[in-house]
C-alpha cells in the first residue's frame, strides 16, 4: 500500500468536548441492542476522540447543534445540522448522530475528509466545508 492509499484510509483526528463525550457515550451503549452498528461506530469514533474541556473545543469543530456544509465525493454541497435522535428531521436537514452519517461528522473540522458506510453497505466519502456553531455552544 502506498503513504498516499494509506493516509486516504487513515480517518482524521477528531475532538469533542467532555460533556459531549460522556453524553454520547451513554447514548451509544444504550443503543447497543438497537442499532449496534451505528452505536458501536460511535463509540469507537469517541475511543479516538480528543478529548478536551468544553471550552477548549475549536470553534470549528463539528458538535452537536453544529450547522455545517460538507461536499461528496461527487461535489455535491449539503447543508445539515447535528442533532441527538429525538430532534431528528432529514425533511430539515437534521442529521440524528445516531446514523451513520451523523457518527461520521462528529469532530470534523473544515477541509477534514472521512469516509462512512450507509446502511446499504455502500461507502462514501465526505469533506467539511463549514462548521457554524449555535449560539449556545461555547
Amino acid at each position: 500500500m502506498s503513504s498516499t492509499q494509506a493516509k486516504k484510509r487513515r480517518k482524521p483526528k477528531i475532538v469533542v468536548s467532555e460533556a459531549e463525550y460522556e453524553r454520547l457515550v451513554g447514548l451509544a451503549t444504550a443503543a447497543l441492542d438497537r442499532i449496534p452498528e451505528v452505536a458501536e461506530e460511535l463509540l469507537a469514533e469517541m475511543d479516538r476522540a480528543s478529548v478536551v474541556a468544553d471550552k477548549s473545543v475549536p470553534r470549528n469543530a463539528v458538535r452537536m447543534g453544529s450547522t455545517l456544509e460538507y461536499e461528496t465525493a461527487d461535489g455535491e454541497k449539503r447543508r445539515v445540522t447535528l442533532v441527538y435522535p429525538g430532534d431528528a428531521n432529514i425533511a430539515d436537514g437534521k442529521i440524528s448522530i445516531m446514523t451513520p452519517i451523523g457518527t461520521a461528522l462528529i469532530g470534523l473540522s473544515p477541509g477534514q475528509s472521512i469516509n462512512w458506510i450507509a446502511r446499504d453497505g455502500r461507502q462514501h466519502e465526505l469533506t467539511v466545508v463549514a462548521v457554524e456553531q449555535p449560539a449556545t455552544a461555547s
